[in-house]
């Protein structure tokens, strides 16, 4: 197989990339000229394409010559101050790796959607991939515009594009470079700033078995089928209590309603809108937290194959990984 990866620098297009490269497969990755290349340090044999998602030009240049395309970039943000930036990005520019794949008589494309473009259950019980949804249950910027890049991934499908959609729920474990909404959770946690929490939850996944997931999308997918890639639902609460265990960190015991992160989050990202800076807290962060997003992966495992590594694995990696490269400080009280 040789292999275009977009979004290459990344939480999980690193790992796909890894994943791809430890199964033999040629490696050709798109990078921005400002992404670091911290996760690509390892792959030293593979091919970089500097380029952008909404530059046709370098897309068409990296898919030249690949048989399978891994198209896992996104603008992944909760606050835009620009919104028109995040849609040129996850909606236009999956449009022209779509349009490019096609062109150049790619075999195989692997979308990176996510669960957030999918629907919820009002009570909470796991959706699956079928459960109903439209564009006015998307909250925020973010889920919109992954909402409405699946439909352009569905357009290509019935144009004749091999394309197949997987929706990562939320992965954890080593190599969140930003780090991502999720990494930051846990890093927040490490550095004890994470003094109290709210009543949510959410279904995760180790990052490598996501990134596993991708390369059987690939091979056993069906083209214009999507898959939830995840694993274990688990309120916040739990993860916590997980994390105090692997730590020996005290987990926090104080449940906040939701009006209060809420009222603050509203006042943090009103001040971040009129200073120009960011929120630590983004409002919409908070208001998608009032939902439990548990689903239901058991089409990806029954069809794929997806491996369901014990979230406290990937967890222990995440720690140690944030350990090792400086983002908390090492505790020796396990």
């Amino acid at each position: 197989m040789k292999a275009f990866v977009t979004g290459a620098s990344g939480f999980v297009g690193s790992h796909v990339c890894s994943a791809l490269r430890a199964d033999g497969a040629e490696v050709r990755c798109l990078v921005r000229e400002s992404s670091p290349r911290t996760n690509l340090e390892g792959l030293d044999d593979a091919e970089l394409v500097v380029g952008d998602l909404r530059d046709a030009e370098s897309v068409a240049r990296g898919v030249a010559g690949c048989d399978t395309v891994f198209h896992c970039a996104a603008d992944y943000r909760l606050y835009v101050p620009d919104p028109d930036a995040m849609y040129a990005s996850n909606v236009e520019g999956t449009r022209i790796v779509l349009a490019a794949a096609l062109e150049a008589g790619v075999e195989r494309v692997v979308y990176t959607s996510s669960v957030g473009a999918l629907g919820l259950h009002p009570d909470g019980t796991p959706a699956d991939e079928t459960t109903a949804v439209s564009l006015d249950d998307m909250l925020g910027h973010y889920k919109r515009s992954k909402y409405l890049a699946e439909r352009v991934a569905e357009e290509w499908a019935e144009r004749g594009l091999a394309v197949v959609i997987v929706n990562p729920s939320t992965p954890i474990g080593d190599g969140d470079v930003k780090p991502t909404a999720t990494g930051r959770v846990i890093l927040d946690f490490l550095n004890r700033k994470t003094p109290a929490f709210v009543d949510t939850g959410l279904n995760w996944i180790d990052v490598r078995d996501v990134a596993a997931g991708h390369l059987l999308a690939a091979e056993r997918g069906r083209p214009g089928e999507k898959y939830i890639l995840g694993h274990r639902n688990l309120s916040l609460q739990q993860i916590f209590e997980m994390l105090a265990r692997i730590t020996g960190l005290s987990a926090p015991r104080i449940r906040l309603p939701h009006w209060v992160p809420l009222t603050f989050a509203a006042l943090d990202t009103g001040w971040a809108r009129l200073s120009g800076g960011e929120p630590r807290v983004p409002l919409d962060a908070v208001r998608l937290s009032r939902y439990k997003m548990y689903f239901d992966a058991s089409k990806a495992v029954r069809e794929l194959g997806l491996p369901q590594t014990p979230i406290e694995e990937a967890l222990t990696r995440a720690v140690e990984w944030f350990w090792d490269n400086g983002y908390a400080a090492r505790v020796d009280s396990r």
